[in-house]
């Protein structure tokens, strides 16, 4: 897909402003000048809420009743456009067809963001490298989000009844049903984790490599405290021994020790860890290659090329890194965003946009 224009009126710190689009697209300007705020705007539109966590309310410009936000795409092999209004909630309609709920977007709408929050999946703990593969995994198959639903219902039960046991002995017959659930709601969520870095692996290492000149090499690891293999069956055999032979260990900490919410996703770069040992070049560039690889793979499974949203994705890369980004991203449209003027001189095909105060400078 691709989008032509978007018009937006009283959103964040943006009054009115309308842009026609090409394949690459360069935001640049000082810091809190509105650039994010459109990036942002562009978002929404695959119905998402703000990958800044604000409520709707929030996005109002301040002193105004509402945001209205359009665009005009080509998509699924038509030209079409996409409304959202703002107020208390979100509105939105496609082609003049009003939506249920603005999360009906996605369905024609498909976009990957980068900012620098996302730097936390490298540099922070396990929930974050989860928290990736799992929204990845949402946006695929469209059976996920309620099966970590149900997994995580069945892990709650586990755990108050872990909390009981010590006093209420009597309840230990109850153990092995949750048991038996975690294991059987567990599986299928590690199972379709192991399958979707087995699928993204390949787009991932080939981008990485041409971030990184061809000079290093990057690979993904999925980590439990037992090793599983690609076979559902299997996996809920070890998932429930694990539950069962951990059971007195629960029963003391209180909660579940084995499962999916314990699990890590390990990203190596030339073998060795990149959170510990990688630059902030490298950490950087590894969450960009899984970002695009996400892209990717997203295209590859839904037929739908989805849009690339970069924000503040410059900094602490060097020059041959940016050079990649800006020139050598193919067969998807991308917005980047920065700060620094001399970044877009590097560009050699595609459209720049210089906002101040919410305002485009000519």
């Amino acid at each position: 897909m691709k989008i032509k224009n978007i018009s937006i009126e009283n959103f964040r710190n943006i009054k009115d402003l309308s842009l026609e689009f090409e394949d690459i697209n360069i935001i640049w300007g000082e810091n809190a000048q509105g650039k994010t705020n459109l990036i942002e705007a562009i978002y929404l539109f695959t119905g998402g809420k703000s990958f800044r966590g604000a409520k709707d309310s929030q996005l109002i410009k301040i002193g105004e009743e509402k945001s209205r936000l359009k665009i005009e795409f080509e998509g699924s092999g038509r030209e079409q456009y996409a409304e959202i209004d703002i107020n208390n909630k979100r509105v939105a309609s496609l082609n003049g067809v009003k939506k249920k709920s603005a999360s009906q977007l996605s369905d024609e709408i498909k976009a990957v963001i980068f900012s620098p929050v996302h730097l936390n999946m490298i540099k922070d703990g396990p929930s974050e490298r989860r928290k990736f593969i799992d929204a990845a995994l949402c946006q695929i198959k469209s059976n996920y989000r309620n099966l970590l639903k149900e997994y995580n219902r069945c892990l709650n039960q586990r755990n108050i009844l872990l909390k009981d046991l010590k006093n209420n002995p009597e309840l230990d017959s109850l153990l092995y049903i949750w048991n038996k659930n975690c294991a059987i709601s567990g599986a299928k969520i590690i199972y379709q984790r192991l399958k979707y870095i087995e699928a993204i692996s390949p787009y991932v290492k080939d981008i990485f490599s041409g971030i990184s000149g061809g000079n290093e090499e990057i690979e993904l690891k999925y980590l439990s405290n037992q090793e599983y293999s690609t076979d559902m069956e299997d996996i809920e055999k070890k998932l429930l021994r694990a539950l069962e032979n951990n059971k007195y260990q629960d029963m003391m900490n209180k909660s579940t020790s084995s499962g999916p919410h314990r699990d890590d996703i390990e990203i190596l770069i030339n073998g060795v860890s990149a959170r510990i040992y990688g630059s902030q070049g490298q950490q950087r560039s590894c969450v960009l290659a899984m970002k695009l690889a996400e892209a990717s793979l997203l295209e590859q499974i839904t037929k739908k090329e989805p849009i690339a949203l970069l924000d503040d994705v410059m900094s602490e890369l060097d020059e041959k890194r940016q050079d990649y980004i800006l020139n050598h991203i193919k067969n998807r449209q991308v917005f980047i965003t920065c700060c620094d003027k001399e970044t877009i001189l590097r560009l050699k095909k595609g459209k720049t946009f210089h906002i101040e105060k919410g305002t485009l400078i000519d």
